[in-house]
């Protein structure tokens, strides 16, 4: 499994499971699964409200804890630098661990300079090993990064094949920022699964449009977290480091994206106002 070396020196698994919109009932079980098939780094949240049925499915893994790297995210309702510092401990506690591996400030709203105040203060007490942001577009990044002691170590956004994030990622790269993608198969939108392009390439080296798609990803130094409920999917995600896509390939790639957001536009007025009736 590859590896990254985050801009504090922690080492990160550059491929794990990611369990949005996986339901509180099935989480532990998937996990699990997610677990036996070889996966090391899991990427849950405070919205997604399934943190315990992770917490128990690491706990029963009889894997050991420094092994698994997890991931969670604080969500705008605990913004602020005191809701923030109570909600760290709660996802400790619903995770059944004393620290954290990466945690992230969920969405670029509300009072998102105290809660990161909280973030820093939580990674200098030992509470997380890594801090970040997620959906924080390039003037909002740079705010952070700029004004913040800690610079954020991962910036999780958008990333696939149709909104590629080329530029925000060379601008996380001058600051040593990692950049991590969700929805690496658009969620299928777009006709993502039947992409003539990607299914070409992949017919060359006996791999599914999905695994030349998180290929592709790999290749370009980005963190990936695919999700699907199950075993079968979650093995054919993380069967990708026995082949190697050429220079040709990855431009080929490159001439799909349309450089937007095929879900929503945190720039949008709308999209703020959605945010903000989720508080």
């Amino acid at each position: 499994m590859n590896k990254v070396i985050l801009n504090n020196g922690v080492e990160m698994p550059q491929m794990g499971y990611g369990v949005y919109q996986v339901s509180p009932a099935e989480c532990e079980h998937c996990v699990s699964d997610a677990l036996k098939v070889g996966y090391r780094m899991i990427d849950t949240a405070q919205a997604y409200h399934n943190e315990e049925g992770v917490g128990n499915a690491v706990q029963k893994s009889g894997i050991d804890r420094k092994e698994i790297f997890l991931v969670s995210k604080v969500w705008i309702s605990n913004y602020g630098y005191e809701k923030a510092k109570t909600s760290i401990d709660e996802s400790l506690r619903k995770l059944q661990t004393d620290y954290i591996d990466l945690m992230l400030l969920h969405q670029p709203f509300c009072d998102r300079y105290g809660a990161y105040r909280a973030l820093e203060e939580a990674y200098k007490e030992g509470k997380l090993r890594a801090i970040g942001v997620s959906n924080f577009y390039p003037d909002h990044f740079i705010d952070i990064a700029g004004n913040m002691e800690i610079v954020p170590a991962v910036n999780q956004v958008e990333t696939h094949v149709f909104n590629q994030q080329t530029e925000p990622q060379q601008i996380m790269e001058e600051f040593g920022t990692h950049i991590m993608s969700w929805g690496p198969f658009a969620e299928g939108r777009n006709g993502f699964f039947t992409n003539p392009l990607l299914a070409g390439i992949g017919a060359k080296y006996g791999k599914s449009v999905a695994q030349v798609a998180l290929r592709w990803l790999i290749q370009r130094g980005v963190i990936i977290i695919p999700k699907s409920t199950h075993i079968e999917r979650m093995r054919q995600n993380i069967d990708i480091f026995d082949f190697e896509l050429t220079a040709e390939d990855m431009a080929s790639i490159a001439t799909l994206d349309t450089g937007k957001s095929l879900f929503f536009d945190h720039h949008d007025a709308e999209t703020a106002r959605m945010f903000m009736e989720r508080r």
